[in-house]
C-alpha cells in the first residue's frame, strides 16, 4: 500500500520543515522580544515603531510576505543573505518571512504577560535606581515569560503549520512534498492522511509538552 512513497524524501522533507520552523523559532522570539519593549518603552518614537509595525505585519497575509521576501528582495534588490545556490537563498528568505511574520504575535502574547506584572514591583525597581532597561530585564520579563508560556506554544504550533507557505517559494519542505506525490500519484486520501500524521507528530507532542512547562514555571499570585 505504501510502495508509492520510495522515491520520495519523506523525512528529509520533514526535516526541512523542523528547521524551518527551529530557526524561525528562535529568530521570532528575539525580535518579538524587542518589539514588546518597544510597544511597553517610555520613549514615544519606539512605542510608535513597534506599535506600527505589529499592527500592519498581523493584517499582511503570510503568503504575501513569503513571496515578498523571493520577488522584492532577492529578485529585485539582489538581497541572497550571504548564501550562492537557489535552494540556500530561498530556505534563508522563507525563514526571514516566517520571523517578521510571527513575531508580530510573539511580542503581543509577550506584551500581555509584562501586562500582568503588578505595577508596584516596576515602581519598587526604580525606586531603588534601576532604569527602564534594567527594570524589563531584572523584573518585567523573566515574570511575563513564565506567564506566556501557553501562549507562546501556540504561536509555535502555529508556526509549525505556517512553514507549509514556504512551498509558495520553492522550499523543499512538506507541503511542496505533498504537492508534487499528490500530481504524481492517484492517492490523494492515503498522502493527505500520511502528511496529516506527520504534522501532527511534529505539534501534539510540543503542545503537551510546553503546556506541562507552563504549569511547572506559572507565576502563582
Amino acid at each position: 500500500m505504501f510502495d508509492f512513497l520510495e522515491g520520495y524524501d519523506l523525512l528529509g522533507a520533514f526535516w526541512v520543515t523542523v528547521q524551518l520552523t527551529v530557526y524561525s523559532a528562535i529568530g521570532s522570539l528575539i525580535w518579538g522580544t524587542l518589539l514588546a519593549a518597544m510597544r511597553v518603552s517610555p520613549v514615544p518614537l519606539m512605542r510608535g515603531f513597534g506599535t506600527a509595525y505589529v499592527n500592519i505585519v498581523r493584517n499582511i497575509p503570510l503568503t504575501v510576505i513569503i513571496v515578498f521576501t523571493s520577488l522584492g528582495l532577492f529578485q529585485t534588490l539582489n538581497v541572497s543573505l550571504g548564501a550562492d545556490d537557489f535552494t540556500t537563498i530561498n530556505f534563508r528568505l522563507a525563514v526571514l518571512g516566517l520571523i517578521a511574520y510571527t513575531s508580530a504575535f510573539v511580542c503581543e502574547a509577550l506584551r500581555s504577560g509584562i501586562n500582568t506584572v503588578p505595577l508596584g514591583q516596576v515602581e519598587a525597581a526604580r525606586a531603588i535606581g534601576l532604569n527602564f532597561t534594567q527594570t524589563l530585564r531584572l523584573i518585567v520579563l523573566p515574570q511575563a515569560f513564565r506567564s506566556v508560556v501557553g501562549p507562546l506554544a501556540n504561536v509555535l504550533i502555529a508556526l509549525t503549520k505556517n512553514t507549509t507557505v514556504a512551498a509558495a517559494i520553492g522550499v523543499a519542505e512538506a507541503a511542496l512534498l505533498m504537492r508534487e506525490m499528490i500530481e504524481n500519484e492517484a492517492q490523494l486520501i492515503l498522502i493527505s492522511v500520511i502528511f496529516a500524521v506527520g504534522f501532527i507528530c511534529l505539534t501534539l507532542p510540543t503542545g503537551l509538552f510546553l503546556g506541562w512547562v507552563a504549569k511547572k514555571v506559572a507565576v502563582k499570585r
